[in-house]
């Protein structure tokens, strides 16, 4: 299965979630879009600068991955 490396930038609502309810809730919601299609979140990373996390992926093909980009 291929591994993806998605790069995350959040929206301000983004932001203003993760300080809500934590970065476990968004990493636990990314491995249930993950799985969902068929993969699976090897790791994330939330970060400064230019992206606010990355994720690394074994996910069926690129729709998956896309789609998962987008929940994140």
């Amino acid at each position: 299965m291929p591994k993806y490396m998605l790069q995350v930038k959040y929206t301000l609502d983004g932001v203003k979630g993760v300080l809500a309810k934590g970065g476990a809730t968004r990493k636990t919601a990314a491995q249930a879009a993950a799985k969902s299609a068929g993969g699976k979140v090897d790791s994330f990373y939330f970060a400064f600068g230019e992206n606010d996390a990355y994720v690394i992926a074994d996910l069926p093909d690129n729709t998956a991955a896309a789609a998962l980009a987008l929940s994140v």
